[in-house]
Formats: structure tokens, C-alpha cells, sequence
């Protein structure tokens, strides 16, 4: 059957590899991208035992240039960029003038520059934000606009391939640490990044030379059981690895400190946008509520939006929920109530009229590598 997508659907340019690889393609968040490879268990599995791609080409960079870059970034951003140095790098977030998320971010220190890694989806709102900003500062805001792609290498065999590959004795160990590798004649810039919990590296390269890259990587990959993962294993990655998602379990109208992501905060570093909140919230010493882990009974996940309760008062509401295979039962994410944070604190969530009983838990649900 031939799948119609909407005409403003962005394609990812790994299309026809990932067809040829047995891919049921899906439209997320404007993109035209794999939900799965034919068997989303095995995907998920490749991760956590072997090594998997994923595409990652709804992902973009911005390159802010210029002698003011660390200033100006300074006060735009949760974390302290000023310490970085080039081949270093952090996560961050661009928040409002009220402490909520406008975006989440990797910042990434090269010699002249830095490169801002976020969702695609996000750009132009972050593009608008940080050039009202820009006024007496020498600085300007490069959009990579499609020159890039982006592929993931994740699980505990993923140093090992890309060493393979690459042939390189080091690789980056310290995560968002980068550097740029050569695969064949091939530039690209290798960055230690995990987006399922296992370790992983994001591999950033010239579009042109993505596919290439990819399939030395699949030639190579033969003697690591290298698979691709689609959304669907990803999704079950990323919930129990306890990984908040923008637009899912974050957006603009989630406080910063609400979601848990207190290691992309300085509470040290002086003035930035939305740090008057970030302050108030800290020295207060708590939120009114917080991102929890929530785990349940019977067979069924819940759904994003289902109503938290807790002897009868609603305290809040789900944002992920999944059926976790390592723990062989229902998982969730979602915002509870201050009161109501302890771990195995007794909750109900109602699920098309419905209720499912659980209880909250610690983050991650599934251990993850450092």
C-alpha cells in the first residue's frame, strides 16, 4: 500500500537506505521519518546488548561566530558556557523571561565557534529569540539549513564500531565532548551523546557525504549484529531511560526545574534570561511540581494527557508512557504534585474511564551507562 504524507513533510535523506532496510516510514512533528524496521523489539534489543543507527536527521545545528559569542551565549542560556573549551560541550536550555523552556539544546565549543545541536521543529523559534536579543553584541547566528546530516551509533558496541571505522584509538569520553574523525576521506565530527540511556555517539556530517557514511558503517557493522532502530524502539529507550522529550514532557509552559534537568542549570554562573525564576524556585527550595517516574499495573500504557490521581484528588498528569521490556510491565513519565513525590507513593491514572493503578518510582526506570 502506497503512504500518502503531507507535502510540507520534511524527508530525511537516509529514506532509500532505511527503505531498503525494511523501514515502515511515519509523519512526526513535520518530518517523514522510520517508526520501525519490521520488529521494534529486536531494534530496541540491539541497543541495549549490540550497537544500532538511528537517524537523527531532524536534528540541526546553529553556529553563533564572532568575539562577543561567549558573552552574549552566556546570557542566553541555563548553563555556564564560559568554562567550556574547544572539543568540550554541555546541555542547556533557552528559557523565557519566566524560567520556562522555549527549547533544550546541546551546546558544543569548537576554536571559533559554537555549534548549537537542537530538534529541527525548534529553530526558527529559537533563531527569533536569540536575535531579539542580539543588539549592541558582535555576534552573528549561522542557520546550517540542510547542509548537515546527523546519524547516532548507540549501545555498548558503538565505541567499538566506530573506532573500527573510523580507526581511531580515541574517541570522546566525556559526554558532548566531540572531535572530528576522518571515515575514509570523509570529515566528520563525532560527539558523545545518548539518547536511549547506553552509551552512543552522534556522528554530524556534510549531507552529501551521509549516505557514504552510513554505508561503510552498515559494511562494517556486519560483525557487530548493527541494526537501525526506528521511533518505536526509540521511544521505549528513551522512557525508561527517564529522558524528558520537548514538545512531549516539556514545552513553554514547563518551569525548568519541573523536569528534573538540574545538571543543565548553573546556579552559579550570574544573569542570564529566566534566571530570576530559575533563583526564586531554588531558594524557595522545591516546585510545585516535578517530572516523576510512575510504574503500573496490569498490561496497559497510559496516554499522554491521562489524568494522575491519588486517593481520589487529582495531583497531575501523564506525559510518556510505554510498555518497558525490561521491566516487563507499564511505565510512565509524568508531573505530580509536590506532595506526592515519594517513591512508591500510591497513584491511579485514569485511561478511557478506567483506572490503572500504580505508583511512583525512581528515574531512570532502566540503569543506565555513564
Amino acid at each position: 500500500m502506497e503512504l500518502y504524507f503531507p507535502l510540507m513533510a520534511k524527508s530525511t535523506p537516509l529514506v532509500e537506505i532505511q527503505r531498503a532496510n525494511g523501514a515502515e516510514l511515519c509523519e512526526e512533528s513535520g518530518w517523514i521519518l522510520a517508526s520501525h524496521f519490521g520488529a521494534p523489539l529486536e531494534e530496541y534489543q540491539a541497543v541495549r546488548s549490540g550497537v544500532a543507527i538511528l537517524d537523527m536527521c531532524h536534528y540541526t545545528a546553529l553556529h553563533l561566530t564572532g568575539p562577543d559569542r561567549v558573552s552574549y551565549l552566556q546570557g542566553m542560556v541555563s548553563n555556564d558556557v564560559k568554562g567550556l573549551t574547544p572539543g568540550t560541550g554541555l546541555y542547556a536550555a533557552v528559557l523565557d523571561v519566566n524560567g520556562k523552556i522555549l527549547a533544550d539544546l546541546r551546546v558544543l565549543c569548537t576554536e571559533a565557534s559554537f555549534m548549537l545541536l537542537l530538534w529541527e521543529p525548534l529553530k526558527q523559534k529559537v533563531i527569533t529569540h536569540l536575535n531579539r536579543y542580539l543588539v549592541a553584541d558582535d555576534v552573528e547566528i549561522r542557520d546550517d539549513d540542510g547542509r548537515c546530516g546527523m546519524i547516532s551509533l548507540q549501545g555498548p558496541k558503538a565505541r567499538s564500531l566506530l573506532g573500527a571505522v573510523a580507526l581511531a584509538n580515541e574517541l570522546p569520553s566525556q559526554m558532548h565532548s566531540h572531535r572530528l574523525l576522518r571515515i575514509g576521506e570523509r570529515e566528520i565530527r563525532v560527539i558523545r551523546s545518548t539518547h536511549t540511556g547506553e552509551e552512543g555517539f552522534d556522528l554530524l556530517t556534510e549531507i552529501q557525504d551521509l549516505t557514504p557514511v552510513v554505508e561503510e558503517m552498515e559494511k562494517a557493522g556486519a560483525g557487530f549484529s548493527l541494526r537501525w532502530a526506528g521511533l518505536h524502539a526509540q521511544e521505549l529507550l528513551r522512557v525508561e531511560a527517564g529522558l524528558p522529550r520537548y514538545g512531549v514532557d516539556m514545552d513553554e509552559e514547563t518551569l525548568f526545574l519541573e523536569t528534573g534537568l538540574d545538571h543543565a542549570v548553573s546556579f552559579h554562573k550570574g544573569c542570564y534570561l529566566g534566571q530570576e525564576v530559575v533563583e526564586r524556585v531554588r531558594s524557595r527550595g522545591h516546585v510545585n511540581r516535578k517530572l516523576v517516574g510512575i510504574v503500573l499495573e496490569g498490561e496497559n500504557a497510559a496516554c499522554h494527557g491521562d489524568k494522575i490521581s491519588s486517593e481520589g484528588k487529582e495531583i497531575g498528569k501523564v506525559t510518556s508512557s510505554v510498555v518497558s521490556p525490561a521491566l516487563k510491565r507499564p511505565i510512565a513519565l509524568g508531573y505530580v504534585h509536590r506532595d506526592y513525590l515519594q517513591p512508591g507513593t500510591r497513584i491511579s491514572i485514569e485511561r478511557n474511564g478506567e483506572l490503572l493503578a500504580g505508583a511512583i518510582a525512581p528515574l531512570p526506570f532502566y540503569p543506565t551507562s555513564p
